[in-house]
């Protein structure tokens, strides 16, 4: 059974920095791509960042493109997201996800596998 547990959520204030790890067990992490989503306070689940199986490719939103990073860890079964300049809108809960989808894996539908989210709060 493949499992993803997320890390590293909390309360950040405006403009300051948060990173997220997404451990994943039971699986074979370095065949899945990874993606990080959010769901905003009363808002749809969306896409964050992809990083491809072997760290080749990344792809952001418009909104997390130039303040977020997104790596992965294949030695620790691992992904991360690195949030900076952070601001409110922000604020919400983040899933990591792993897909075995061969193509850009930007939709939620690509994602077999998920975590069960971590809060994140931005502070002004």
């Amino acid at each position: 059974q493949v499992r993803l547990v997320e890390s590293g959520g909390g309360l950040a204030q405006v403009g300051g920095s948060l990173r997220l790890s997404c451990v994943v067990s039971g699986g074979d992490f370095n065949t899945y791509s990874m993606g990080w989503f959010r769901q905003p306070p009363g808002k749809e689940r969306e896409f964050v960042a992809l990083i491809n199986r072997d760290a080749l490719v990344t792809h952001y939103s418009d909104s997390a493109k130039g303040r977020f990073s997104i790596s992965r860890d294949d030695s620790k079964n691992t992904a991360y997201l690195r949030m900076s300049s952070m601001n409110t809108e922000d604020a919400g809960v983040y899933y990591c996800a792993a897909s075995t989808f061969a193509g850009w894996a930007l939709r939620a539908q690509h994602y077999r596998y998920w975590g069960q989210g971590t809060q994140v709060t931005v502070s002004s």
